[in-house]
């Protein structure tokens, strides 16, 4: 039991060491995240409201992906 959850942490950890890297090296390319055809944005006066739904859609598919991607390796 031990070492199967020291290996989602150490997973996880480099999922999101890699989102870093990503965001850090490639982040002018990724303006499009968030501004998707879907995504809700609604300006009136000073209140804002903002509601990503294709984003957040896409994010999960890919989150999907990769937890059906390490329960096939493991």
């Amino acid at each position: 039991m031990e070492k199967e959850t020291g290996k989602l942490i150490m997973f996880i950890g480099s999922l999101v060491i890699l989102a870093g890297f990503i965001w850090y090296f490639a982040g002018e390319r990724l303006q499009w995240i968030g501004r998707l055809p879907g995504d809700f944005r609604m300006e009136k006066g000073n209140m804002r409201f903002f509601f990503p739904f294709t984003t957040m859609l896409l994010l999960s598919l890919l989150i999907n992906l990769l937890i059906r991607l390490y329960r096939y390796i493991r």
